[in-house]
Order: structure tokens, then C-alpha cells, then sequence
């Protein structure tokens, strides 16, 4: 792993890449940020149903938020959403939030923002909180003041088990007094770009009976997921852009994408009743936060942070970490040497750390690995079979003749890992793989500028 003295900023000229893997256009330039409604601290949300579509061509009821004020540009109108709109806000904000329910058979509603100290009026008194229902004259109010920087999520409080299963969640994230570019107010929790995986699942089962007004007949101990998501999309629906006319409630999609000079904060929540064990290929990465609060002693860095390479989510906890990749220790030279056939390189390492300093051609080039070659000999092409994402070349920015109609999602050569669930049944939609919690973290060459 590479210091964070080591953190540089990638530059270059922007390059076209497959809309399979894009993330959406971030909110500061070439840093590729979380889809939300950003700027805002004042909220009208109304509960309304709405369907759900799965990759396997299924469609299932279900209960979201809707922005009523239209913020986010969904391709079909102002619509409920899953999950809810994600809320980014900075810390200090005062938040006002008007909340309605519009559920159907008259069912009653509300909101609740664990990790923050809210004040709810109108409406009336819920198990947890105020709640609203069809047909009140007064909605219900919730406000606060985001104090305290971090990655939170907000759910109903009304009944609880099953409006969460129908898909009432969303995720809330303040940003800190230092800036955008942290994720606390640390310079230890600098980052170039970040994610969201918001985990949760449905039994289709319930939201019918939920569909038919059978609630009687509900049993949530008997619950069984068949689909389970990230940021409401089943894969590869998570892996194509955001807000696509065909997925009308589900604008969010999940597809990080780095360079080895950069590091990516991965914005973890656990939104529904089940553990999933999120596992993140290719390196160990840096648990920093937990609930909204940074891992730390002292109060002013993160020095209680946890090396891992898998988390294990559970219901109502939101984890923040820190990923990068270098190709450390591959073995070979992750850019190809002469002896492959490549273009010469330099790697230039004078502060001895074992990565390449700025001013060699590839900086946080392992420079042990400098000029070794590949390892094996690849296979003649007809003995292959071939990948969406195989560029032809097993070198990073490399590329190689493919037959035709092969291939095409990996236009800039970059590294291909699965991020997912090491649960193994919930790679699935509905027994089907590959599906469900199921994303590709992309390392993109250096210089590749992601937005």
C-alpha cells in the first residue's frame, strides 16, 4: 500500500470508455462522486409505491421516497426511488425535511436518521418518531443540524421490518468543514474519488402480499431473498451509467474506477435485516470510520483504522475505507517489459521508498518489479476464450487484436476486479449468476481521467 505523502492527482487527456463502466460526472471537476442531491438542506419527500425492475426480467412492488421538489433528473419524472435520494450535505448544515405519506391502504410512514440528533413535529406519535399518514392534513417535519461529518443512512421508523424490506432506505453523507476531497475533517482521509455501496435485498414473496393488501398473511421470520442489490441495482444492472430510461426508479449505479495514483473512499452501508460480507479484490484497504465516526484516539486522525480485505456489513451500520491499488509485488512488470515487447520505461525511485517518484514515466511504478517480464506464455488466441473486458493484452494501458465482435468494454487497458458480496448465493438474481451484489472495481492507466 502507498503513503499518503504519495497521492498524487491523476491528469491526461480524457479518453472514451464503455458506458458499462462509467461512474456519473462528479461534482468537482475530473473526481468521480456519489450521485445525490447536493446543495440543498431544505427536503420535501413524500413515501409512494412504485415497481422495481431485476436483470432476469422481473418487476417487483415496492415502497421508496420521492424527492418531490424533481432535483434529480429521473428518466421518468418525479418518481419514488430505490433507494432513496441520497442526501449530500456539509457539515454545519441546518436540515429541514417535509415528509408525506402517500403508501397505499392507508399506511402510515416516517423517517428516522440514526447518528444524528433530530427534532420531529407534526403528524403523530409513532413507535420511533413522528409519523404521517394517507390523507393527514400536516405533514410531518423532521430537523437537524448535520454536526458531525461522515457516511449515514435514514430509513422508516414505522414498522420498520417491513417498510425497510419494501425498500424505504436511503443513504445521507456530510461532507466536512475541510472541503470536499475528505472524508473527515483529517488529512489522513483524503480522497481522489469515492463510492457507494449501499447493501440491501428483497423476498419477493412479501412484497406481494404487501401488493394485495395481505399484510396479515406477512411472516418476516420466514423471509427468504432471492435479489439482492447495490444502490437498488441487481448486476449488471449496477455496472451500466446512472439514470437510464429503463431502470425509471433505480437512478444509481456502481462502477469504481482509480488509477494507481489514486485512492477511492468506499462508503459502506448496511440497509436491510441480513450480514453481507462485502469483499474488495486486489489489495487491503483501510476501514477508517464506522457510524458516522472516525476510528481514532485522538480525535484527529484516523489512527485506529483496520486493515482488511473483506467487510462484513450488518443492519444499520455505515463503513467508511480507504482503497488503492500500485501492482506491488506482482512479480512482473504490470506495464510490460522490453523483452514483452513493450515500450522501454524508466522508474525512477530516489527517495527509496519502492515506488517510482513523479517525473518517471509511471509514477507508483513497484520498481522491483521494473523490467521483469511476464511470467508465462499466453495461449494462441483460438485456445482462449474471451472476455467483454480482455483488451487483447495482459499489460496495464496495453492493448492486443481481438477476433471480431470480441471484447470492447476495455478501451483504455485497464485492470479488471470483482467487488461482491462472499455470500455466494447472493451473486444470484433469483438462482440465476452472475447477478445480484455484484460490481467491477477498474484500475485505468495512469493519466486516464475519470469523471
Amino acid at each position: 500500500m502507498k503513503t499518503m505523502s504519495k497521492l498524487n492527482r491523476a491528469s491526461g487527456a480524457l479518453v472514451a470508455v464503455a458506458a458499462i463502466v462509467l461512474l456519473a460526472a462528479g461534482s468537482a471537476g475530473a473526481q468521480a462522486r456519489i450521485d445525490g442531491i447536493v446543495g440543498q438542506t431544505s427536503f420535501n419527500f413524500t413515501a409512494k409505491a412504485g415497481e422495481v425492475s431485476t436483470p432476469d426480467g422481473g418487476s417487483i412492488h415496492f415502497w421508496g421516497y420521492q424527492d418531490d421538489d424533481g432535483r434529480e433528473t429521473l428518466p421518468g419524472g418525479i418518481l419514488p426511488q430505490y433507494p432513496g435520494p441520497t442526501m449530500i450535505l456539509n457539515q454545519g448544515d441546518a436540515v429541514t425535511i417535509t415528509f408525506t405519506s402517500e403508501l397505499p391502504f392507508g399506511q402510515c410512514s416516517s423517517m428516522v436518521f440514526p447518528g444524528l440528533a433530530v427534532e420531529a413535529t407534526g403528524g403523530s406519535a409513532g413507535a420511533l418518531t413522528q409519523e404521517t399518514c394517507p390523507g393527514d392534513l400536516t405533514p410531518v417535519t423532521y430537523t437537524f443540524t448535520a454536526s458531525e461529518p461522515g457516511t449515514y443512512m435514514y430509513y422508516s421508523g414505522t414498522d420498520s421490518g417491513l417498510q425497510v424490506e419494501m425498500g424505504l432506505v436511503g443513504a445521507l453523507i456530510v461532507r466536512p468543514s475541510m472541503g470536499e476531497g475528505y472524508a473527515y475533517n483529517s488529512v489522513e482521509t483524503a480522497f481522489d474519488h469515492e463510492v457507494l455501496f449501499l447493501l440491501t435485498s428483497m423476498d419477493p414473496r412479501v412484497h406481494q402480499l404487501a401488493e394485495q393488501n395481505r399484510f396479515a398473511e406477512i411472516d418476516l421470520t420466514a423471509r427468504k431473498a432471492v435479489y439482492w442489490f447495490i444502490n437498488g441495482r441487481a448486476a449488471p444492472d449496477d455496472l451500466a451509467e446512472p439514470f437510464v430510461g429503463w431502470l425509471p426508479h433505480q437512478p444509481y449505479n456502481c462502477g469504481p474506477r482509480i488509477t494507481p495514483e489514486e485512492n477511492i473512499l468506499v462508503r459502506i452501508i448496511g440497509g436491510d435485516q441480513d450480514q453481507h460480507p462485502l469483499h474488495l479484490h486486489g489489495n487491503h484497504y483501510y476501514e477508517i470510520a464506522r457510524y458516522g465516526r472516525m476510528l481514532s484516539s485522538n480525535g484527529s486522525d484516523p489512527d485506529l483504522k483496520r486493515g482488511k480485505v473483506t467487510t462484513l456489513s450488518v443492519p444499520g451500520q455505515t463503513v467508511d475505507a480507504l482503497f488503492d491499488w500500485t501492482g506491488e509485488k506482482m512479480g512482473w512488470d504490470i506495464y510490460g517489459s522490453t523483452l514483452d515487447g513493450m515500450p522501454a520505461h524508466n522508474c525512477i525511485d530516489n527517495d527509496n521508498d519502492g515506488y517510482a517518484d513523479a517525473g518517471s514515466d509511471y509514477p507508483m511504478e513497484w520498481c522491483a518489479d521494473h523490467n521483469k517480464p511476464f511470467p508465462v506464455v499466453l495461449p494462441e488466441k483460438q485456445n482462449l476464450a474471451f472476455g467483454g473486458w480482455w483488451s487483447g493484452s495482459p499489460y496495464m494501458g496495453g492493448s492486443g487484436t481481438l477476433p471480431p465482435g470480441e471484447g470492447g468494454l476495455n478501451p483504455n487497458g485497464g485492470f479488471f476486479f470483482m467487488w461482491h458480496s462472499h455470500t455466494e448465493k447472493e451473486l444470484t438474481n433469483y438462482d440465476i449468476f452472475p447477478g445480484g451484489m455484484l460490481s467491477m472495481m477498474v484500475i485505468e492507466p495512469p493519466g486516464t481521467v475519470i469523471d
